[in-house]
């Protein structure tokens, strides 16, 4: 719909939970009640979690007018932000299925042993209605007739609200067939059909709650209460965690949950977030240190102060992203969607002419005919072919994140299990993304404790990210930090000043190089260190170097693991891209084993790099820190944020987010991806195979009704169930391939 008029209204959305979506079936009715409606634009679904989106014309229709649509399905439509007010369900809400389930089954039962006892015979109780030997006891007719209304008790309303809008559905088909099944006299057929179909119902309903409350299970990792610190009095008190303002001083006690995202301000701990992360080892927190809701506190007790409201933690923008995701179908769930609308229609038009064709052209029985059609109505529904895609997508995404992998769509969660090639940036995917020291290289007799020391003390006031380096380090080697005395610092070369009394001094090359004290041995190592792509710090008195420290962004310790576990997954090649010089760039491709690196390069030649193996090797993927990598990430077929965490930028930006710094979690996706492509496969080969069978079966007369609806609950029942194992992906541990 176009709104280029003067006058033209802004579309707007709105969500609603619609109570009775769990099949495709009710998406379809929907969609023609509401789809149909002027002033509707579009409408999306997510069965699993029974949400209907809708985009409309405010000035055509109104919230209300959607709601009434709804109604008028027999379904229930709640506005999505009032779902979780809703009074709770009824007893017969909640178990009125398995009831009636249950009631039809012991009527059934009670049929045929009343049918078998009457008779004396087995034989007699399986006897067909048309046989003229046989009269079908009145008692048994009662209970198989009570098996029928209590079978299909709810069934039977969407029925007829499908014939009276003169749009059959697998529900009308039903009621046909268990009415033309009772009207040819096959009653106890007909009971059965009914019984099966509402365990068919109920199996369903079932299974799409289990992966609901799979989902559910990520949403509950976040407490719902705070106990906030009262600033006025010290006071804590405990408040719901929509209710803590940004800013405010929460404790948390060690074995709880962390409510909301901030910043140590007392107290020490470990904390576990694997729920965010994946990552089963747990964190060492400490004032300064960034925490996060939903993670675990362990061993100690906490104070942080908030940083973010509850509605914008990590954990909230994930589950928001991971509900986002189902929406973005995956080309396995359009193609089932496609193939369904013409599936439909042709089994429809098969099944009249079953009916038809045979009786009028080679005048053979009406009778035996119309049962065959009827049959191939009811083996023709799509449920187990249509069900099973989404299904597998959803577990798919929600084992992802349980691992610490957010994939913001089905598309990109197939994406990766066809992945061919890899461009990955070097700063912060490959390397830790700051300085570290490299080496401590002691010269005229001093050590590297001493050389460490003297750096240190110089170094102690500065916030340059090398001095900070050098920092680090001496305080992870136990080296105490003495004052430096008239300290001054050199412009654009060092620093100087008297440690123990004597004066000291640190800097570049160029300063040694000044101090006139560099020596041709010297001068080669300096060298050697800077063409391997380390920047080199000098340390020194008014005698003589006392030595080299180079600085360099470190090769993290799993990087090189990491290459090899993705190329052992089948990706063709890795690329990495940097900005770097080449020495740098040639000295992180050797220590990590990619197949090629590409230096100096600017984001517009990221992209071209990025084009470059899209035209290449088709399905290409992007990894980066989510912000300057964006534009070479948009042109992959996909792109991965590293380390994505609390980072909002890189979460936006990506459409893979690792929410560790654990670059091993991309093969664990891959062969994720993989697992996932072939649930899907087998479930649409097994779906259409079962039903070319038993049209086979029907066509030869060896087909029955009640055959034909236990396969497709059967069907149905198996592939969901094969698609819900993907939630029990195992996790992948750091270290494993």
């Amino acid at each position: 719909m176009s709104f280029n008029s003067e006058n033209r209204s802004v579309p707007q959305r709105i969500d609603y939970k619609v109570e009775g979506l769990d099949c495709v079936e009710e998406v379809t009715i929907l969609k023609r009640e509401v789809g149909n409606r002027p002033g509707v634009i579009e409408m999306d679904f997510d069965v699993l979690n029974a949400r209907m989106s809708v985009e409309y014309d405010a000035e055509r229709v109104s919230p209300a007018d959607i709601v009434a649509a709804v109604s008028a399905t027999g379904m229930k439509a709640i506005p999505w932000e009032s779902r979780g007010k809703l009074e709770p369900t009824s007893f017969w809400q909640r178990h009125g299925r398995l009831i009636m389930a249950v009631l039809s089954g012991g009527l059934l039962v009670a049929g045929f042993l009343s049918h078998w006892l009457l008779h004396g015979s087995i034989v007699d109780a399986f006897a067909e209605g048309h046989d003229e030997r046989h009269v079908f006891p009145l008692a048994s007719i009662l209970l198989y007739v009570g098996a029928v209304v209590t079978g299909a008790w709810f069934v039977v309303p969407k029925a007829l609200l499908a014939g009276r809008r003169l749009r059959p559905d697998m529900n009308l088909l039903m009621v046909v067939a268990v009415t033309g099944a009772l009207f040819i006299g096959e009653w106890f057929e007909g009971a059965t059909v009914a019984l099966l179909f509402a365990v068919s119902l109920l199996l369903e309903h079932w299974s799409v709650g289990r992966a609901r409350r799979a989902i559910g299970a990520l949403m509950d990792l976040s407490p719902t209460v705070a106990r906030y610190i009262c600033p006025e009095h010290g006071e804590v008190h405990e408040k719901p965690v929509e209710d803590v303002p940004v800013g405010a001083t929460v404790l948390v006690r060690p074995g709880e949950k962390i409510p909301l995202d901030g910043v140590v301000l007392k107290g020490s701990s470990t904390v576990n977030q694997a729920p965010i992360t994946g990552e089963s080892m747990p964190i060492s927190k400490k004032p300064g240190d960034e925490v996060y809701a939903g993670t675990i506190n362990e061993d100690g007790a906490m104070e942080f102060r908030s940083t973010k409201s509850a509605s914008d933690t990590t954990l909230a923008r994930i589950i928001q992203m991971v509900e986002k995701a189902q929406s973005r179908r995956a080309p396995a769930q359009q193609w089932v969607d496609r193939f369904a609308r013409y599936y439909t229609p042709i089994m429809m038009a098969l099944a009249a002419a079953i009916v038809l064709i045979p009786p009028l052209a080679l005048s053979l029985d009406w009778s035996d005919w119309i049962y065959r059609g009827l049959v191939i109505l009811v083996i023709a529904c799509p449920c187990a072919l249509v069900i099973s895609t989404p299904v597998s997508v959803v577990s798919a995404l929600t084992a992802s994140a349980r691992n610490g992998v957010l994939v913001k769509g089905g598309m990109y969660m197939e994406a990766a299990g066809r992945l061919r090639a890899l461009a990955v940036d070097k700063t912060g995917t490959l390397t830790y993304g700051h300085p570290e020291v490299q080496q401590v290289i002691p010269l005229n007799d001093h050590t590297p404790g001493e050389l460490l020391e003297r750096a240190a003390a110089l170094e102690a006031n500065s916030e340059h990210p090398l001095a900070r380096a050098i920092l680090r380090t001496a305080r992870s080697e136990g080296i105490g930090i003495p004052p430096a005395e008239d300290f001054q610092a050199i412009p654009g070369k060092g620093a100087q000043g008297r440690v123990y009394g004597r004066l000291f001094w640190i800097g570049s090359h160029r300063m040694m190089h000044d101090k006139v004290q560099e020596t041709p041995e010297v001068h080669a190592k300096a060298d050697e260190l800077e063409d391997a792509g380390h920047t080199v710090i000098a340390v020194g008195n008014d005698d003589h170097v006392c030595g080299l420290i180079s600085v360099a962004d470190g090769v993290r310790e799993d990087a090189a693991e990491s290459v090899r576990a993705i190329k052992d997954v089948g990706v063709q090649k890795i690329v990495m891209l940097t900005g770097d010089n080449e020495g740098t760039a040639r000295a992180v491709a050797a220590a990590t084993g990619v197949d090629e690196f590409r230096f100096e390069l600017l984001p517009e030649d990221k992209v071209d790099a990025v084009q470059s193996l899209v035209r290449e090797y088709g399905q290409v993927a992007m990894v980066g820190d989510g912000i300057n990598d964006a534009p070479a990430m948009a042109v992959a077929t996909f792109g991965i944020a590293m380390g994505a965490m609390g980072t909002d930028a890189a979460l936006e930006t990506a459409d893979v987010a690792l929410m560790s710094d654990d670059l091993t979690k991309l093969s664990w996706l891959i062969r994720h991806s993989r697992r996932t492509l072939g649930v899907i496969k087998v479930n649409i080969i097994f779906a259409l195979g079962l039903k070319l069978l038993f049209i086979a079966l029907t066509l030869l007369g060896v087909a029955s009704l009640w055959m034909a609806i236990a396969a497709d609950t059967g069907a149905t029942l198996l592939v969901v169930s094969n698609s819900l194992r993907l939630l029990g992906t195992p996790q992948q541990r750091r270290g494993e391939p």
